[in-house]
């Protein structure tokens, strides 16, 4: 009888593509995935240690599995991802219900783990960084993840110790996978319905392997002639190399929206934060760029009252808000993580902090209202992913990574179709299709 697994993931994208890849690994033991925790021989959950209060949400989650299973034969449970790399041991002592810790690094180890565990019945904690091993490892086993837009790690781990940043701790030093190796699964996935890939890294643009540069890796993927689009993130100012600017201008499946974290628009602040870049290093990436493609558009993350923000550095934010005109863009206001160089500065008073993230959430969602109002009535190419739940529509993506809603269908998915926008929301555009086209995308 096949054991099931329920996996549920917290943070980024990296964290949902190795969700996949623990899942393709564990079937190979005789797991099977369930979408319903209660059902589940096995509860993981892999953890993201940038939000506030992340391991606190960890011990609620396995408080709600411990009520759900309380009368029922208890699940193997199963912590995995940064929370776990941070605080490895502190976890199985805090909280007996746990069995199993894992750090990023050792997802190669955990079949042997979890079958360790299940004849011994002892309580194992793996959290060695050996990314080099989990590569190799899963590069041997098939990325099933089946879906026409699919995350594909190319880099993991950051050598840039920003003082607000547990990454270093958490993913260890900055590692890029072999070349071919990131090629072989690119050919993989689209063979098993991809159509755009996503290439992910702490720091995707530091990728550098064997004299391979991201901007190599980008040209290569797109040779795939099933391949319609390409995106990466998330990407460190610091990185964006000329390399990487100049193949805006020949690329045909490069997307045109770039994910460009600044953190502060301050000088001063970024180097309290130790970014290594400054603001006009910024600039002159954007204005390379838009002088390339004017229709390339920027998303950013803004962190929001970090110690020693002054009325000036928000002022410099706000500013750089209104020139770059970013359209999507994640902020929130600082909070210490243990173990980083910021953990101990003064924290600003919470009023000013919140009423400094208002006005920035403001401006940015007025920039994301005004970006998709400016399409309606006028035609967009929709890269479609599947149909709505209730499967009276279609849902897709715009080249700039809006969802898209339309009276597509189900023979339209994996296809490029042109949809004209009736409406728009901040977060979502509706309309109708008009026409279906495989052509590529600039």
């Amino acid at each position: 009888m096949s054991q099931k697994i329920f996996i549920k993931t917290f943070g980024c994208q990296m964290n949902e593509y190795d969700s996949n890849r623990i899942f393709d690994s564990v079937k190979k033991i005789g797991f099977d995935k369930t979408e319903h925790y209660e059902d589940a021989n096995c509860y993981l959950l892999n953890t993201c240690h940038i939000r506030d209060k992340a391991k606190e949400k960890v011990y609620h989650e396995i408080g709600r599995v411990k009520k759900k299973f309380r009368f029922k034969k208890k699940p193997l449970v199963i912590i995995a991802g940064c929370v776990a790399q941070a605080e490895n041991e502190e976890m199985l002592k805090r909280e007996p219900y746990i069995d199993l810790v894992i750090g990023p690094q050792s997802y190669h180890k955990i079949n042997d783990t979890i079958l360790s565990h299940i004849e011994k019945k002892k309580k194992i904690e793996e959290t060695e960084f050996d990314a080099i091993s989990k590569f190799e490892y899963l590069s041997n086993i098939k990325n099933e993840a089946g879906k026409v837009s699919s995350f594909l790690t190319i880099q993991e781990g950051c050598d840039k110790f920003c003082h607000f940043c547990v990454v270093p701790y958490t993913r260890g030093p900055e590692y890029s996978r072999p070349f071919k190796q990131i090629l072989d699964e690119a050919k993989y996935l689209v063979d098993n319905g991809a159509r755009e890939i996503i290439l992910l890294g702490q720091n995707v643009n530091a990728y550098d392997s064997e004299g391979f540069r991201l901007s190599d890796l980008i040209l290569n993927i797109e040779k795939l002639p099933e391949i319609k689009r390409v995106r990466y993130t998330t990407s460190h100012p610091k990185d964006m190399t000329e390399d990487l600017i100049e193949i805006y201008k020949t690329s045909k499946k490069l997307m045109p929206l770039v994910h460009l974290p600044v953190q502060s628009g301050s000088n001063k602040i970024l180097k309290s934060m130790n970014r290594k870049h400054t603001i006009e290093e910024y600039l002159s990436t954007f204005d390379k760029l838009k002088e390339i493609n004017p229709k390339i558009e920027f998303s950013s993350d803004f962190i929001i009252a970090y110690p020693g923000e002054e009325d000036q550095d928000f002022t410099d934010t706000f500013k750089l808000i209104k020139r770059v005109k970013f359209i999507n863009s994640y902020s929130f206001i600082f909070s210490p993580r243990p173990g980083t160089v910021a953990e101990n500065l003064d924290l600003i008073e919470k009023k000013i902090s919140t009423q400094r993230l208002e006005k920035i959430q403001n401006i940015l969602f007025e920039n994301q209202i005004k970006m998709n109002k400016s399409l309606e009535d006028k035609v967009v190419e929709v890269l479609v992913e599947n149909l709505t739940d209730d499967k009276s529509k279609a849902f897709g993506r715009s080249e700039y990574m809006t969802s898209v809603i339309f009276n597509g269908k189900m023979s339209d998915i994996g296809k490029i179709v042109k949809v004209k926008i009736k409406e728009s929301n901040r977060n979502t555009l509706f309309g109708e299709i008009v026409t279906h086209s495989d052509k590529k995308v600039a």
